[in-house]
């Protein structure tokens, strides 16, 4: 297992992406914490149940494609969590390779870059939130340009994900900062201020955990 490399394999990405899993789950009073003070309070559950889900069917596969290890996830979560919350993170696994051939055991980081900035622009198209909007897109999308732009320059996979993931804090802390547009959090008004995105912090814990696990 090496990430010190511009190529990932299928294997180590599917390790990676178990141990991210472990932390979410790990993180369900944390989030849920957080979501009781401007959401319904369902959030730190809801990731729990998909993200071990996630877990659950990744340990079960054996020499993985890329696709493989992608659509895994995205099903996992869309079978396991109800509602937007489960179709959203769905989407950033599943969405984002419809439009290429990943049958492959292994992929460049440009490539894997391009998978999650494809999932960012369908999961921007279904849900229709945008920076600034006090969701998860607010750390998903620096998170992700980061991971194009450090891929684009020639960075090794584990500095791309250390990229994207200090992205996803200051995107995540950035919540604090406006009023939310969509969801319960949006009737709180000026009382959101101060207050972060439950979604944007499950992002932030993704792309953290990915990139603790390539620093191994």
């Amino acid at each position: 297992m090496s990430f010190n490399t511009k190529t990932i394999s299928a294997n180590d990405f599917k390790d990676a992406l178990i141990y991210a899993s472990k932390c979410i789950v790990a993180s369900e009073e944390y989030l849920t914490e957080i979501d009781n003070k401007l959401g319904d309070g369902d959030h730190g559950t809801s990731m729990a149940m998909g993200f071990k889900s996630i877990s659950k069917e990744l340990e079960k596969l054996e020499k993985p494609t890329i696709e493989d290890v992608f659509s895994t996830a995205g099903n996992a979560m869309l079978d396991s969590v109800g509602g937007a919350a489960g179709v959203l993170f769905g989407t950033i696994f599943i969405s984002g390779i419809t439009k290429a051939d990943y049958k492959k055991d292994s992929c460049e980081t440009e490539e894997i870059a391009k998978i999650f900035f494809d999932s960012l622009t369908s999961l921007k198209q279904r849900g229709k939130a945008k920076v600034g909007d006090k969701t998860m897109v607010d750390a998903l999308e620096p998170a992700i340009l980061e991971l194009v732009e450090s891929s684009k320059n020639q960075k090794t996979v584990k500095e791309c994900f250390d990229c994207a993931a200090l992205k996803a804090y200051d995107g995540m802390i950035y919540t604090k900062s406006v009023v939310a547009k969509f969801g319960r959090a949006k009737y709180y008004g000026e009382k959101a201020i101060g207050l972060q995105d439950a979604g944007a912090t499950t992002v932030w814990i993704l792309f953290k955990s990915l990139a603790e696990y390539m620093n191994k």
